[in-house]
């Protein structure tokens, strides 16, 4: 019975980086799903995978790991692109631009 403490990744519709997301812990899978005879629909006897715990800081989410000596692992988030070049519409009309007209 593993942990997985990661911050979640803002939803794709988002554009800002807006509201930081919280640190999640997720449990991992203990036993691997199947597939329902009757219906086909898959199933899991393991109650742990519906547990989502959000934690502001990831320093709560491994406190809160080890107090109830539950393994973890801690995936750090991927770094934010803040340098990103600004482009506007109108940097195409330029009269300085470097490559030529293509239009």
């Amino acid at each position: 019975m593993t942990a997985r403490i990661f911050r979640q990744s803002p939803s794709v519709t988002q554009s800002g980086p807006g509201s930081d997301k919280p640190w999640r812990l997720v449990f991992d899978l203990e036993t691997p799903r199947s597939i329902e005879p009757l219906m086909g629909w898959t199933s899991s006897g393991d109650m742990k995978q519906q547990i989502r715990l959000r934690f502001e800081t990831r320093e709560e989410a491994i406190a809160y790991a080890e107090r109830e000596g539950v393994p973890y692992r801690v995936e750090e988030p991927k770094p934010d692109h803040a340098a990103r070049r600004v482009v506007s519409y109108s940097d195409n009309f330029r009269t300085n631009r470097i490559g030529l007209w293509t239009h």
